[in-house]
C-alpha cells in the first residue's frame, strides 16, 4: 500500500464497503484499516485469507461477511451486523460492480436486470439501510463508485454505462435530500483501473497503449490510486463537499 495522507477523524469510524475483498475494493479496505477505521466489507467469495493479510500489514482486522449484493434482504442484514459490531455505519462505500460486456442486440431482459441489480439497485438499498444510523449519529459520508464510461459515450456494455450515469443522478438527489442531516453523498468516477480482473479479461498491449494516449498522465492506473480520493471524501476534510463526482482517470475526461 502506497503512503498518503492521514485523516484522524477516520480512526474508529464505522466503515462499510461493498465488494471490499478484491480489486479496487481490497485497496479501499486496506486503506481504511491503515487509518484505524473499523471496517466491514462484503463480497460473494470467501475473503478470510485477505483479512489475515490486511491484519498483518495494518494491525487492524476487517470484518468480512459473505453476501450477494443483489439479495437486498441479505445486504441489509450484513449492514445491520456491521453496525452491531462497529457501531452505526457512518461511511458507506458502494464499490461493487460488474462491467460485463455484451453486444447491444444480444442483451435480453434477464441480462439487463442482472446488471442494474448489481450496479445500481444495490447502491440505493445500501444507502437506504445506512441513512437512519447516519441521521442518529449526526452525519456521515456515502461514496458511490461510478465510471467515466458514461462520460465517454463508450460502447459494449450499455447496462453498466446506464447504471453509472444513473449513479451520479442518484448521488445528487440523495445529497440534496439528506444534506440537512449532515449526510454527504458523492460519486467517484475512475478511469481504466488495472485490477487483476481487467488484466485477465480485457487488457491487451494495444488496448492499454490506446487508452494511455487519451490520458494526460501517461502512467497506468492501479487500484491503490483510488484510495486517496475515497479517504478524502469519507473524512471531514471534505465536509462541505457533497453532490459531486470526483474523477480519477489520469486526465481522460477533462471537465470544467
Amino acid at each position: 500500500m502506497m503512503g498518503g495522507a492521514t485523516y484522524p477523524d477516520l480512526k474508529g469510524a464505522s466503515v462499510f464497503i461493498t465488494g471490499g475483498g478484491s480489486g479496487i475494493g481490497a485497496a479501499l479496505t486496506e486503506g481504511f484499516c491503515a487509518q484505524g477505521a473499523r471496517v466491514a466489507f462484503i463480497q460473494r467469495r470467501d475473503a478470510s485469507a485477505f483479512c489475515d493479510e490486511v491484519a498483518e500489514r495494518t494491525g487492524n482486522r476487517p470484518f468480512f461477511q459473505p453476501c450477494d449484493i443483489t439479495d437486498t434482504a441479505a445486504l441489509k442484514t450484513a449492514i445491520a451486523r456491521a453496525a452491531e459490531a462497529h457501531g452505526p455505519v457512518t461511511v458507506l462505500v458502494n464499490n461493487a460492480a460488474n462491467d460485463q460486456r455484451a453486444r447491444t442486440l444480444d442483451i435480453d431482459e434477464a441480462f439487463w436486470n442482472d446488471s442494474l441489480n448489481v450496479n445500481l439497485r444495490s447502491y440505493f438499498f445500501a444507502a437506504q439501510a445506512v441513512i437512519p444510523g447516519m441521521q442518529a449519529a449526526g452525519g456521515g459520508s456515502i461514496v458511490n463508485f461510478s465510471s467515466i464510461s458514461y462520460m465517454m459515450a463508450d460502447t459494449g456494455y450499455v447496462p453498466y454505462i446506464a447504471s453509472n450515469a444513473a449513479i451520479t443522478g442518484m448521488t445528487r438527489s440523495l445529497a440534496r435530500e439528506f444534506g440537512p442531516d449532515r449526510i454527504r453523498v458523492n460519486a467517484l468516477a475512475p478511469g481504466w483501473v488495472l485490477t487483476q480482473k481487467q488484466k485477465d479479461m480485457w487488457v491487451t498491449p494495444e488496448a492499454l497503449a490506446n487508452h494511455l494516449k487519451m490520458q494526460c498522465l501517461k502512467d497506468s492506473i492501479d487500484p491503490e490510486d483510488m484510495v486517496g480520493g475515497v479517504l478524502f471524501l469519507a473524512s471531514r476534510s471534505s465536509r462541505m463537499m457533497t453532490g459531486q463526482c470526483l474523477v480519477i482517470d489520469g486526465g481522460v475526461v477533462v471537465t470544467g
